[in-house]
């Protein structure tokens, strides 16, 4: 199976991102992978690592070649010396003098907001989308295709929206529409509107418009509920399909209310996933759509193997769970287990977030014959499924304490803010997360981040002077200093997208309201769940004594790293 996954994901051009570790000596950036050789100090990497291994043998260490994590091919397997963590401290080892930290970033690893003890937990809980299963990009045109066809049979949209080809350049998640205006904007931590990632349609939006609208950048409480929040994986193709229908009627001066239109989207983009048409959609086809992990199956596995509960609560319904599921767990299949086995509980059709609120009753699902059971569910039954249900009575039946529960999930409205203000430690699945460490980490980036920064410093040192009056030669140097910072704003957001910059970062390189919320709502996230394989169960997840907001977020020094390159 494994042969053929491997040459599935090479003829379809998917490509498994490796492990990388980073590590920074003097204000440059070092990347190792597994089996690295291409360091111009190997050999005293190599020599390093030897030396330490010998330490360790002594002190009674012997390595276990069967642990294999994930992120790990076959013929690596045997490698003690060259794997990416252990290169990366070795040449920190060699190049950083004295008692200096090293720290070393990795691309495949959790991260901590809130310090989590796992010791301390004993009941796992999975949402399925985008956090048990991930699928491939193509899957948000299909859901843009769709939608759109939906619109114009339903709605009556002109048929040219059909013409619509969904533009994966355009999107990223955690922006936010404004109803009233349709606008969709990016914003920073503080709910600020970053000026040059506001469109109307696919026009950019100025900022005298801006300000104009919201009476500066900051948008108030007067005007929060009226933005709608994008922030989930499958809100990509209603980014797309909002900007183009409003950009599609103000190029045929067709009169609209923005209101009706997100409506009207809406609905469609809800049609598509309730009606099950994707769903079948995807079944069809699940090795179009459907990205297969064996580190999800070892990580289910490992964890009921030291005594841990499980549990899956989605909001998709249970038959296409279970088509998916029977997918990645084909081996067990053909071996006459079933996925369910690995569960405890498995609660469909959850209706979350509207799950931890209400109080509406589960029901049992007799997934043989597709019916709801009329009795009254007191407790599970093993390998049982249910629908619908609350949070009030799960507690109640499970009887398992709020802060022996850790729920992973992958959108932070529905699946987290939920569980997190019912006691349930939480961790986010963020699949940009990877993308955008190695984006931070190049040294392009950190340059134009290290030079924004530096003139930043020298334009507030400039207006901290005395108002004398600016001769002619200092308006041109302000004006300079001005320009230049600009260029570097815009050359860090077009490193990650051109339309809206990092999910993380505002173009300035402060924290977005994307962060803002994985801060508040995810005690640890990262970019795949088996990437917790490479955690002990008993394991200490602590925050960074020196984070700032995020702990995956790099801090530069500009004027160290200005001097090396200037």
């Amino acid at each position: 199976y494994k042969a053929q996954i491997r040459k599935m994901m090479n003829d379809r051009g998917v490509r498994k991102e490796p492990g990388h570790s980073y590590i920074e000596v003097n204000c440059t950036v070092h990347m190792f992978v597994a089996e690295d050789t291409s360091h111009p100090q190997i050999n005293e990497i190599s020599a390093e690592l030897k030396t330490l291994f010998l330490h360790m043998v002594r002190a009674g260490y012997v390595p276990d070649p069967h642990v294999v994590l994930p992120d790990v091919e076959e013929r690596t397997k045997f490698s003690f010396f060259y794997h990416s963590e252990r290169l990366a401290i070795a040449y920190g080892l060699i190049s950083i003098a004295g008692r200096t930290p090293i720290r070393i970033i990795k691309n495949l690893r959790g991260f901590t907001n809130h310090n989590l003890r796992l010791d301390g937990i004993h009941v796992y809980g999975f949402d399925y989308d985008y956090t048990l299963l991930h699928y491939i990009a193509d899957l948000h045109a299909l859901i843009d295709d769709l939608a759109k066809e939906h619109l114009v049979r339903e709605h009556r949209y002109p048929e040219s929206c059909l013409k619509f080809k969904y533009d994966k350049g355009f999107p990223i998640r955690g922006l936010y529409y404004d109803k009233k205006k349709g606008y969709l904007l990016k914003l920073d931590f503080f709910h600020s509107v970053e000026p040059d990632s506001c469109f109307f349609g696919r026009r950019r939006v100025s900022r005298e418009e801006i300000e104009a609208a919201y009476g500066g950048k900051y948008i108030s409480a007067e005007h929060m509920p009226d933005l709608a929040a994008l922030m989930d994986l499958f809100c990509l193709s209603e980014v797309c399909l909002l900007s183009d229908v409003i950009q599609h009627f103000v190029d045929e001066k067709l009169e609209f209310d923005s209101v009706y239109v997100y409506e009207d989207v809406k609905r469609s983009i809800d049609y598509v996933h309730k009606s099950g048409l994707l769903h079948r959609r995807i079944l069809e086809e699940p090795a179009k759509y459907l990205v297969k992990s064996d580190g999800v199956v070892k990580l289910l596995r490992a964890l009921k193997e030291r005594g841990k509960r499980l549990f899956l609560l989605t909001n998709s319904p249970f038959p296409f769970v279970n088509g998916g599921m029977s997918y990645m767990f084909q081996e067990d299949a053909a071996q006459g287990e079933s996925w369910r086995e690995l569960f405890d509980v498995v609660i469909a059709h959850a209706d979350k977030p509207n799950f931890y609120t209400s109080e509406r009753p589960f029901r049992q699902y007799n997934f043989q014959r597709d019916v709801l059971a009329f009795n009254r569910v007191d407790k599970f039954q093993e390998h049982c499924v249910y629908y619908h249900g609350c949070l009030k009575s799960f507690i109640e039946i499970t009887k398992w304490k709020g802060p022996e529960v850790l729920y992973l999930g992958d959108h932070l409205y529905s699946d987290l803010r939920g569980p997190s203000k019912a006691g349930w430690r939480t961790a986010a699945i963020i699949r940009e997360l990877e993308r955008e460490i190695g984006t931070q980490n190049e040294v392009t980036y950190r340059f134009q981040q290290a030079k924004y920064h530096f003139m930043h410093e020298l334009l507030g040192r400039f207006h901290s002077m005395p108002l004398t009056g600016c001769r002619g030669n200092e308006k041109d140097l302000l004006m300079s200093l001005r320009e230049e910072r600009q260029n570097a704003r815009a050359a860090m957001k077009a490193m990650f997208n051109p339309y809206f910059g990092s999910t993380f970062l505002t173009d300035t390189g402060k924290e977005s309201a994307f962060s803002y919320n994985v801060q508040r709502y995810a005690d640890v996230y990262t970019s795949k769940l088996e990437n917790f394989l490479q955690q002990s169960s008993d394991a200490w997840l602590y925050t960074p004594f020196d984070v700032k907001i995020l702990p995956h977020h790099i801090k530069v020094n500009p004027s160290s790293i200005l001097k090396r390159y200037l």
